[in-house]
């Protein structure tokens, strides 16, 4: 595809304006530039809109995508739109989700990302967990696969956990698969929690003495936990929630210093949506976000290859896709 001297300079200057705040360089922005303009080009001529998760590059986030957000909200935005191809530069749980609440969409994925939370736990593991706890309540974190969701009473996200376990008519729940959002939610509810023994290989890493450590050199620094950390992490912080949950307690905070404690991506997102704040480096890398690169997103808008498409078996997505509206009715 052939462009301009002028459109590629003026998307270079687009890139710019955002990345700049991450420290990207003008040379490292002209690098990038033909490939987003082509990307742009070919999403608008298909009709095609592409979602971020905020653990994507800034490259993806700022440079390609319609909308950023958390995997919920990333869904709910796709189904607000009339876009008839939706693009998931998200893991490919996400993704799924996405075909959930909008089944008429042809969705796809640049890579097929996997997910550690998703991974740790089957369908085959849900049946024995029923077998185990007759009549007790499956409570279903949103990073599973389709198939999990189909066999369980209802999902929930790390901002509305709380409320849906307090809401369900028994003294006691099976939370899969995170065991320290598990952990997390049994300090705040009189509720039994049973959990899976599953971890997302991004939060587990943290550790509170890093974060004592940081907070003796910075003691002013507000420190913001994802729940999917562990308890020890999570009773350092003076706020833990999801990444939207976040994102807003940054802009809405009068603190200037932060620490999040989660996947890189999110200090990067905040760092160029908000001014005159200044975060103090504690992040991990999550290895299946940072899998997807631009050539893969335009290499899937030029020829998509099958597996880049996203299916779900007709079996399991009815099922799955009533436990996240019964979650979306009850929050």
């Amino acid at each position: 595809m052939h462009f301009t001297q002028q459109q590629l300079d003026l998307e270079t200057q687009r890139l710019y304006e955002d990345l700049s705040k991450v420290d990207w360089t003008m040379d490292e922005c002209k690098l990038y530039s033909p490939m987003t303009l082509e990307i742009n080009t070919l999403k608008k001529e298909q009709n095609a809109i592409i979602l971020a998760h905020s653990y994507q590059t800034p490259d993806i986030m700022y440079g390609i995508a319609d909308f950023i957000g958390d995997s919920l909200g990333l869904a709910i935005k796709a189904s607000e739109t009339e876009a008839k191809r939706i693009i998931c530069c998200t893991v490919f749980f996400m993704a799924e989700t996405v075909k959930l609440l909008n089944p008429e969409a042809d969705v796809f994925v640049p890579k097929k990302a996997s997910c550690s939370l998703a991974e740790s736990i089957t369908i085959r593991d849900v049946w024995k967990l029923k077998e185990e706890n007759p009549n007790v309540p499956i409570v279903c974190y949103v990073n599973t696969s389709a198939k999990v969701k189909s066999e369980v009473d209802i999902c929930v996200t790390s901002s509305n956990a709380l409320k849906i376990v307090n809401s369900i008519e028994s003294d006691k729940v099976v939370f899969i698969p995170d065991k320290y959002m598990a952990a997390n939610l049994q300090k705040q509810t009189d509720k039994e929690i049973i959990p899976w023994n599953g971890a997302c290989v991004v939060h587990e890493k943290f550790s509170p003495e890093t974060i004592d450590q940081l907070k003796k050199i910075y003691p002013k620094v507000e420190i913001l936990t994802h729940p999917e950390c562990t308890p020890e992490v999570v009773a350092k912080s003076d706020f833990s929630g999801g990444t939207t949950g976040m994102i807003n307690y940054v802009k809405n905070s009068e603190a200037k210093e932060f620490m999040l404690v989660t996947e890189c991506g999110l200090t990067d997102r905040v760092k160029i949506e908000t001014e005159d704040k200044k975060f103090i480096g504690m992040c991990n890398l999550c290895p299946y976000m940072k899998e997807i690169e631009l050539k893969d997103v335009l290499q899937l808008l030029e020829e998509p290859k099958k597996e880049q498409i996203v299916e779900i078996d007709y079996v399991y997505q009815k099922k799955a896709r009533m436990s996240l509206e019964k979650m979306m009715k009850l929050s």
